[in-house]
């Protein structure tokens, strides 16, 4: 028997889920954060997993699909699916536009615009509100069943919403996949030795025919309506642009760059402002497609073959062209990451000439066997470095041979390093290489490393640029009269700076070890290293075996801070702060306390001091303190105004406690 609180309550969630979903993915406009939102859902998965008997068809947490199919059978839509003809410039348009006037008898007519998404269509099937079927475009008659698979888009209503629903309505989208979710997948793939994909449209017609829906079920994939075949019971809209209204007050996402226009000039118009800002939208397009406002006069003027006579695609120019690889640089970045870039001979893509492309990373490049000679297509996506799509292997030259990655800096000469399994090669020259400087100098000035009050992203242009400061070492070498030549820097300032820069000569070994930007080495790792090691000198010393015996400290941590102090650059400059003056405070004896050896996490506001106050308070104690909630946090401490972690701790079972609770642990005797 099953209390009627529990019914109750999984009812209230899965409607609060399914509201919270309509907000995010139709008004994008969410009311809760992400952990919020999947507080709510681990409640509802955990009633319905000890009461499977209230597990509905429509249930949000039924999204995720388990069974693996052996292929997917053919469906029929109601009614056909029909493929747009294309037209590429303002007279094929104005063509189009006259055949519709002429067949309608009419001067002007009103048009909707949408854009055009490059991604897969597919046909959705809701009767009595609930989703019942998917299926792809196929040949336009038949499609493939894809229903496990689409149940797990997220912003796919698996019931509509309303009273006002057709007891039975096939709904035409588009599916897709962000930008910035091809670049969050890719990511995936490249650190599981898979293969990247190409563009948006192949993920997203690739996670679409999974035959695992467990698979389609980790791709971000995205959905757009844009038009109704089925339309049974209830009132059919009138005109495209009340459809689409429709369709998002039943719980469908559809476009917000959609517009109502008129004739030929207002088609052009809605063209030339949406190619301009194609770059911005966050998903590809490749045009707009125009349609009869007109369900009724779309209906007169009917369809020839496959393509409908009331709709036509205007294509962008492509953004994807052919061109050669003439060379290959490796560029250094601000953080030492080395980025392979492939010069090519100039080529003009989507209206912008092209010649330079990313190749990502040295595994990558290894991968692809892009080589100086090839035959290449090259791609534009948005405002970054163009990429290259895929390599004419039957065009390579006799002469090409594989690119070697150098082993040492192309900037400063130092080593290069890539952790084992590591996708990112570095420059081993942190506090040398003039590729890292400002980064460097900015990062050893901040507050939570040497605190250095003054010295901005500005002030450190202006430093660097002027070859005042090389290295970080050299702050200590400022003059006021030569900070008083620097633009903006009056005498008083320049003083105030010098002042500040001799302030920081004494410091703590935690904070000039995160001033130092070694790779892997955070404040929280920063201080384990102080702890165990207690001095500088006992850190350089130690071999990766001796590391890795630290807690907290992995092989890949141990390679990458051993590789640090090896270089013999970042040993030069290590003397010169001490040669000019830096002094490192003894480390203090860990107080004992009730919160030694426990996984701290705080959040919101504290009142009595502040967030690093409080840290070094509890890492003195021999707390540890981290910024995310997780298994292995044993409390948060929340302020005024916590966040979402005190959510995720209350799902997780974790205490969370008063500033009061902390005052007590910090002022506990020893």
């Amino acid at each position: 028997m099953i209390p009627k609180a529990v019914r109750q309550r999984a009812a209230s969630l899965r409607e609060q889920i399914r509201e919270h979903n309509y907000l995010y993915y139709v008004l994008d406009n969410p009311e809760i954060t992400d952990a919020e939102y999947d507080a709510l859902f681990k409640e509802l998965a955990g009633i319905e997993r000890q009461y499977p008997e209230l597990v509905t068809a429509d249930s949000p947490t039924q999204r995720v699909g388990e069974a693996v199919t052996d292929g997917f059978r053919p469906v029929v839509h109601g009614q056909p699916m029909l493929s747009l003809s294309n037209v590429f410039d303002a007279d094929d348009l104005a063509d189009f536009d006259r055949r519709v006037r002429e067949r309608l008898g009419v001067d002007v007519v009103t048009y909707v615009g949408e854009p055009k998404l490059d991604g897969l269509a597919v046909n959705i099937l809701y009767e009595g509100g609930l989703l019942k079927q998917a299926a792809t475009r196929g040949d336009g008659t038949v499609g493939e069943d894809v229903t496990a698979n689409v149940r797990t888009v997220r912003g796919c209503p698996l019931r509509l919403r309303g009273s006002d629903v057709p007891a039975r309505l096939e709904v035409r989208g588009e599916i897709y996949i962000t930008k910035a979710g091809l670049a969050a997948l890719n990511a995936r793939q490249l650190a599981a030795q898979g293969r990247p994909f190409a563009n948006p449209r192949n993920a997203a017609a690739g996670s679409l025919r999974q035959l695992n829906p467990a698979v389609t079920a980790q791709r971000p994939l995205s959905l757009f309506c844009y038009a109704a075949g089925d339309f049974v019971g209830g009132r059919m809209p009138q005109t495209q642009a009340d459809l689409l209204v429709f369709l998002k007050e039943i719980g469908l996402p559809v476009n917000p760059e959609r517009r109502v226009v008129q004739g030929v000039e207002g088609c052009l118009a809605y063209y030339a402002d949406l190619e301009r800002r194609r770059d911005g939208l966050g998903y590809d397009i490749d045009g707009v497609v125009y349609k009869v406002n007109s369900l009724r006069d779309q209906a007169r003027l009917g369809a020839v073959s496959r393509s409908p006579r009331w709709a036509v695609a205007h294509k962008f120019p492509p953004e994807e062209m052919p061109t050669r690889v003439e060379a290959i640089e490796v560029q250094v970045g601000r953080t030492g990451a080395l980025t392979p870039v492939a010069v090519l001979k100039p080529v003009a893509v989507g209206g912008v000439v092209v010649s330079h492309a990313t190749l990502h990373n040295a595994f990558e490049l290894a991968r692809r066997d892009i080589r100086v000679g090839d035959m290449v297509h090259v791609r534009r996506a948005g405002d970054v470095i163009p990429e290259i799509t895929d390599v004419r292997l039957n065009e390579r030259p006799s002469w090409a041979v594989p690119f070697v990655f150098p082993d040492h800096c192309p900037v400063c000469g130092s080593p290069v390093v890539r952790a084992e399994g590591g996708m990112i090669t570095r420059c081993a020259g942190g506090l040398f290489c003039p590729a890292q400087r400002k980064q460097t100098v900015r990062h050893f000035a901040s507050r939570r490393a040497l605190d250095i009050e003054g010295v901005g992203e500005k002030l450190v242009d202006q430093l660097v640029d002027t070859g005042l400061v090389r290295t970080v070492a050299d702050l200590y070498h400022l003059s006021v009269e030569q900070l008083q030549k620097l633009e903006r820097m009056g005498l008083r300032s320049a003083q105030k700076l010098v002042e500040a820069i001799s302030r920081s000569r004494r410091t703590t070994l935690p904070k000039l070890l995160y001033g130092l930007g070694i790779p892997e080495v955070g404040e929280a790792t920063a201080q384990v290293l102080a702890r165990h090691f207690q001095t500088l000198d006992a850190l350089m010393a130690a071999d990766e075996e001796t590391l890795m015996t630290v807690p907290d400290i992995g092989p890949v941590a141990a390679h990458a801070i051993r590789t640090f102090f090896t270089e013999s650059h970042n040993h030069k400059v290590i003397a010169a702060l001490k040669a000019a003056g830096l002094e490192i405070a003894p480390m203090a004896a860990i107080v004992p306390s009730p919160v030694a050896g426990k996984v701290i996490v705080l959040t919101g506001s504290l009142r009595g001091l502040t967030r690093a106050q409080a840290q070094a308070a509890l890492r003195a104690r021999g707390a540890k303190v981290t910024e995310s909630v997780s298994a292995h946090t044993d409390y948060v401490v929340a302020g005024d105004d916590p966040g979402s972690k005190i959510e995720r701790a209350r799902t997780l079972g974790i205490p969370v406690v008063t500033e009061a609770q902390l005052q007590e642990w910090l002022s506990a005797p020893s």
